[in-house]
């Protein structure tokens, strides 16, 4: 039984790695830096923009405020990120098609808690925080992968000018 859930808990760090979260950027002289869909990690000892993201849920729908939060090519955010319903949540950073294979995962894996440079699971009435410098341009967004709650609206857009 146990080499069973072993086996699963391989099954799915192979699945992460496959669902195109990071891979490694051989574009800065080889120096192999990790790079994520929406940019990569801030560095928390340089300055940053507050960005405060409320999670909650009622009346059948789930949400983010805001949802919607522009930020310029290279900028450094401070996401601080409260769950403020009575449910778990989650934060999870990357372009949409990653997010819609990742959400795909966590259909087979609705017990996965995120804490990762672009994502983090929350329980009811918690705070947590992300770095994250945008590198690119483009549409991004902000989702809760926990199954049943992307459905019910909680998602979100970031626009990288």
């Amino acid at each position: 039984m146990r080499s069973k859930a072993i086996a699963a808990g391989v099954a799915v760090l192979v699945a992460l790695g496959a669902a195109g979260a990071a891979r490694a950027d051989s574009g800065h002289g080889g120096q192999g830096h990790v790079q994520f869909s929406a940019g990569m990690p801030g560095d928390p000892k340089k300055p940053a923009r507050l960005v405060e993201v409320t999670m909650r849920e009622g009346d059948g729908t789930m949400e983010y405020v805001p949802n919607r939060i522009e930020v310029k090519r290279n900028e450094q955010i401070r996401f601080v990120l409260k769950n403020a319903g009575e449910l778990a949540h989650e934060f999870v950073l990357a372009s949409a098609a990653d997010n819609a294979k990742h959400a795909a995962l966590m259909q087979k894996f609705p017990d996965m808690e995120h804490d990762d440079p672009n994502s983090k699971t929350l329980p009811s009435k918690a705070g947590g925080e992300i770095v994250w410098r945008f590198t690119k341009t483009g549409e991004f967004e902000f989702a809760c992968l926990i199954p049943g709650h992307r459905e019910a609206g909680m998602i979100g857009k970031i626009i990288v000018k």
